[in-house]
């Protein structure tokens, strides 16, 4: 199996450019697919210089409804007109980010384009759904830990009113190919160890590998509350069998905190990063 991180924030191979969103290109004996498409068109201009024939690919997975995951999405579409797509059907509602303040708010639309619910191969889905005995797509019906506190800022619109999103939107890619399991998310809005638990209460053991990003960003330095939860998470992480491989919306001083507890068995993705299991 090989798995190519098409775009991410950081910079990695040469000649690819890094940007603020994720794409990754899966590959294994069965499959071609293509998990997220980026902020923009640059993930198919990385792909190209990667190597990788997105015409070959015959699914593609929107995780969740943000623009910085589904941005070249509708290039990709045009690119390949037989790779099934697949999205929750609630990823193309109204999201937002609050840039601002709770007392002083700057909504900024993060949703998808809206023309990529009229795509016809779109294959819109509601829950858990089983691609193939290769491949298939999982949710979290409840939630076991509480929301990190750098996604309470991204917000829903519903009647003309903002509220925090609950993320029945995002989804998670299982891959079981060749004896190994990997576990490939967006950003975790949901919590990382919420999706950790949910694989475990569903499959009965740990994956392999996880590559995702756990949106732990933050534009202004943590505090100290916010340093212990970080640190907590990746404690928890320590008591699952697998290896972690994140980056995007995790953040540089996440992923140092992160990095400083659990070693050898969490590493960096970068553009242009490519893993074989």
């Amino acid at each position: 199996m090989k798995i190519i991180t098409v775009i991410e924030n950081s910079e990695g191979k040469t000649g690819c450019v890094a940007a603020h969103g994720l794409s990754f290109y899966i590959e294994t004996k069965k499959h071609k697919i293509l998990m997220d498409m980026g902020p923009s068109d640059l993930s198919l201009d990385n792909a190209k210089v990667l190597g990788i024939d997105l015409t070959k690919v015959d699914s593609a997975v929107l995780s969740h409804g943000h623009y910085d995951h589904s941005g070249g999405l509708m290039s990709f579409a045009k690119l390949n007109e037989k790779a099934i797509i697949y999205m929750q059907d609630s990823a193309g509602k109204e999201y937002y980010a609050n840039d601002g303040t709770n007392e002083s708010p700057i909504y900024k639309y993060i949703g998808i384009d809206k023309k990529i619910g009229e795509l016809p191969n779109l294959k819109m889905i509601s829950g858990d759904y089983t691609i193939d005995d290769e491949a298939e797509l999982f949710t979290i019906k409840k939630r076991t830990h509480p929301l990190p506190f750098s996604n309470k800022r991204i917000l829903i619109k519903k009647d003309e009113k903002y509220k925090q999103d609950n993320f029945e939107h995002e989804h998670y890619l299982r891959i079981c190919s060749e004896g190994k399991t990997v576990l490939i998310s967006g950003c975790a809005h949901n919590g990382i160890l919420s999706i950790m638990d949910a694989y475990r209460k569903k499959y009965g053991d740990d994956p392999d590998f996880v590559l995702s990003g756990f949106h732990l960003m933050k534009a202004t330095p943590y505090n100290e509350m916010q340093r212990k939860e970080v640190e907590n998470i990746a404690k928890e992480l320590k008591g699952y069998k697998s290896k972690f491989y994140t980056g995007h919306c995790t953040g540089a001083e996440g992923f140092e905190i992160l990095k400083s507890i659990m070693g050898t068995q969490i590493e960096a993705l970068h553009t242009g990063m490519i893993l074989e299991f």
